[in-house]
C-alpha cells in the first residue's frame, strides 16, 4: 500500500491534505509531518490521519509533499535527507526552490518534482504547474499530477518556465483581486451602494470566467461580442488603452518574473 506524506501543515498543506481526502485517498495511506502538538491534534481530529515527525513521514512514505516556506526548505531537507531513498518522490510546493537545490541535499536517485500552486486551491479551483527534476520518470510525474489534481487543474512545464508561471498564475489571483477592488470602488464612485457594486462585480467576474472556460472562445472574440460600435463598452476600453493598461500588465508580470528569478538565486 503506497503512502503519501504531507510535510508542513499550514494553510496550503492542509488544503492539499483535505483535497486528497475528498479525492478518495484513504486516511491510512496519508501521513502528516507536523511538530506543533496542538496543530497535530487538530489535524488528527479533523481528518483521522496519523501525524508523525518529519523524519518518520519521510521514511514511511513513497511520495512526500514538501509544503514548507522557501526559507525553511534547506533545514527541512537536512532533517529528512537521511530517511530518504532512491526512487522515492519528493514534490516541492515551495516558491522559487529549484529541483537542483533539492537534489543537491537529498540522496542520489530521489525523484523531485517542483510545483507552483496558487491560492484558489483553497476552494478546489487551483492552477498548478509541475516540472520534473533529473531523476523523474513518467510515473513520478503522473503521481505529482494526481496529487495536485485533488485541488484543481495541473499543467506540465519545463522548469525554465516556472518563473513565468509564478508571474501568471502564482501571483495572478492578486491581480484579479486588484481589478475587482478597483471596479467596486468605481461603482461606489458612480453612486452604487458598496454591497451592490460588490455583487455586480464578483458575479460579472464569475460569469466571464465561466464563459472563457466553457465556450473555449478566444478572449478577444468574447470582448468584441460585448463591444458595440461607439457604445459604452467601446468608450470604456478606449480609456483603458489611453492609460496603457495592457502595457502596465506586461510590465507588472515582467517584474513578478524577475523577482521570482531573484528569489530563486537567493537575492
Amino acid at each position: 500500500m503506497k503512502q503519501t506524506a504531507v510535510i508542513g501543515a499550514g494553510v496550503m498543506g492542509e488544503t492539499l491534505l483535505s483535497g486528497l481526502v475528498r479525492a478518495g485517498r484513504r486516511v491510512d495511506q496519508l501521513l502528516v509531518g507536523e511538530k506543533r502538538e496542538a496543530r497535530a491534534a487538530e489535524l488528527e481530529d479533523r481528518y483521522g490521519v496519523a501525524v508523525v515527525s518529519n523524519v518518520e513521514a519521510a521514511a514511511k512514505a513513497d511520495t512526500v509533499a514538501l509544503v514548507v516556506k522557501p526559507q525553511d526548505m534547506a533545514e527541512v531537507l537536512d532533517e529528512i535527507a537521511g530517511a530518504l531513498r532512491p526512487g522515492q518522490l519528493l514534490v516541492s510546493l515551495a516558491a522559487g526552490i529549484t529541483t537542483g537545490f533539492i537534489e543537491s541535499r537529498v540522496p542520489e536517485g530521489v525523484a523531485v518534482v517542483r510545483v507552483m500552486p496558487n491560492t484558489p486551491a483553497l476552494v478546489d479551483q487551483g492552477m498548478s504547474a509541475i516540472s520534473a527534476g533529473s531523476h523523474c520518470d513518467d510515473e513520478h510525474l503522473a503521481e505529482a499530477e494526481a496529487l495536485m489534481a485533488s485541488v484543481g487543474k495541473v499543467v506540465r512545464v519545463p522548469e525554465k518556465q516556472q518563473d513565468a508561471v509564478t508571474a501568471i498564475s502564482g501571483s495572478g489571483p492578486a491581480y484579479i483581486y486588484f481589478v475587482v477592488e478597483s471596479m467596486i470602488e468605481a461603482g461606489v464612485h458612480l453612486g452604487l451602494p458598496r454591497t451592490t457594486a460588490t455583487e455586480l462585480t464578483i458575479q460579472t467576474l464569475v460569469g466571464s470566467a465561466a464563459m472563457l472556460a466553457e465556450t473555449g472562445e478566444h478572449p478577444t472574440v468574447l470582448r468584441e461580442q460585448v463591444t458595440s460600435p461607439a457604445g459604452t463598452t467601446a468608450a470604456a476600453l478606449r480609456e483603458l488603452e489611453v492609460h496603457k493598461v495592457r502595457a502596465a500588465f506586461l510590465a507588472a508580470l515582467e517584474a513578478a518574473r524577475d523577482r521570482s528569478r531573484e528569489l530563486a538565486s537567493g537575492s
